[in-house]
């Protein structure tokens, strides 16, 4: 096994070349001549073997590097991570212990220290909900046709960026549809692209005002855009891009790099999609004695049409809090998020459900648990030839690699187990877009 040339150390060389990929550009270079010297020799016994669709042109499209292009990264740097080396299989229960806040005490001169300081360490339980797969696979003639050209470790690095560019965005996309459903509540227009107004960041500050009335610790604060309002904010706003007030040297203008604005570290995120809001009309509340400061369920009647999970529904009583609905209308109520009403509403009060809008989402790291583990093998293993775990440089992600030998062919598999978690909703808004 050490000598052949099939092992996954061969691919992890490939994997070299990944990394590299995302440095300039005499490090790819350097990469992709290691690489090709150890992986375009003649291989002794068979080759590495798919049935990719590479006949007929196999000697000349690859002949040019293919640049992978991910979408936007932006949940994952910045909700608190979970992510081990230990084996997780679907359905299984993930405890991702929380910090507690902390209590000021008076400092009083005495002869011994206050006896206090002990806390209770909260937790957030987190299921892992996904198990996945990216394969990739050769056949001894495949590699042989692209090796004559020194392409091999050139395609297989980007079968890597390929593949972890769809487990990351996967992750990615179940973050923020998580993250949209638990919001506590929004602000701005629905429909409406943010930030419009030039030298104007209040649609920030008051995304700030509604994590700050809601108790949420003012570091550790991120917001994360969608294509739409990251486009509005840097054209709009000529004052991210002067040096004397951005203080970033230039960082925005010349790398198109916002690191922190108004408290928050900045992200955007391609998993950021339209919603599109229930049918439901005409629905009053029906409550004998009202819905109380604090209430989260929510008796509807008299209405008709579905009120879904994300929906953001005002009151006749209440119109300038945006609420975020968390639990569907089924049975003749619904709920809302965390912490719930922030007036009292009353009896027969007249309920509106927001139009369709895009999200943006703000949240400190607190508010979001993503669990992420080695997907589960057998005790003994399987029937893996080799297997190890590399890091995904621009996800922040380690993936399983797993190796296996076929018939005259050979299988490669990039995977991940995930789970995602909101154990803090008051500590997310949404910023409508």
């Amino acid at each position: 096994m050490a000598n052949n040339r099939l092992s996954l150390h061969t691919a992890a060389l490939a994997l070299v070349a990944a990394v590299a990929a995302f440095n300039p550009v005499g490090a790819v270079a350097r990469a992709a001549a290691f690489v090709h010297d150890a992986l375009t020799a003649p291989v002794s016994k068979g080759g590495v073997l798919a049935a990719n669709t590479l006949t007929g042109m196999i000697s000349t499209i690859y002949t040019a590097l293919d640049v992978v292009s991910r979408e936007l990264i932006g949940f994952i740097p910045f909700v608190s991570r979970d992510a081990t080396s230990a084996s997780g299989a679907v359905g299984q229960t993930v405890r991702s212990p929380i910090a507690p806040t902390v209590t000021l005490e008076d400092v009083t001169p005495g002869a011994t220290p206050a006896d206090s300081g002990d806390q209770t360490i909260g937790y957030a339980d987190v299921t892992i909900t996904k198990s996945k797969a990216a394969p990739i696979r050769w056949t001894g003639e495949e590699q042989l046709s692209v090796s004559q050209f020194g392409q091999y470790n050139v395609i297989l690095a980007g079968q890597f960026q390929q593949a972890f560019r769809a487990i990351a965005n996967a992750v990615e996309v179940d973050l923020a549809l998580a993250a949209k459903a638990a919001a506590a509540r929004a602000y701005g227009t629905a429909g409406t692209t943010p930030f419009a107004t030039a030298a104007d960041l209040s649609d920030l500050s008051q995304i700030n005002k509604i994590l700050d009335d809601n108790g949420a610790p003012a570091s550790g604060r991120a917001m994360v855009l969608n294509s739409a309002a990251r486009a509005v904010l840097e054209g709009k706003h000529s004052e991210l891009f002067r040096v004397s007030e951005a203080g970033d040297a230039g960082a925005m203008l010349r790398e198109r790099a916002m690191r922190r604005l108004m408290g928050f570290s900045m992200g955007y995120s391609a998993g950021l999609t339209l919603h599109t809001k229930g049918t439901g009309a005409s629905y009053l509340v029906n409550n004998g004695s009202g819905i109380a400061i604090g209430g989260t369920t929510i008796a509807a009647d008299t209405g008709s049409g579905t009120i879904l999970g994300g929906d953001v529904v005002t009151f006749a009583a209440d119109s300038a809090n945006k609420y975020v609905v968390g639990t569907a209308l089924a049975g003749g109520s619904f709920a809302l998020n965390k912490p719930g009403a922030l007036v009292a509403i009353p009896d027969n009060n007249a309920i509106t459900v927001g139009n369709n809008y895009t999200p943006n989402i703000a949240f400190t790291q607190n508010a979001i648990v993503l669990a992420a583990r080695v997907p589960a093998m057998p005790e003994g293993g399987d029937s893996a030839d080799d297997v190890m775990l590399v890091t995904d440089p621009v996800s922040g992600l380690t993936f399983q690699v797993a190796m296996y030998r076929q018939y005259r062919r050979v299988k490669i598999e990039v995977s991940l187990a995930w789970g995602v978690g909101t154990p803090k909703s008051e500590h997310i808004a949404l910023l409508l877009g």
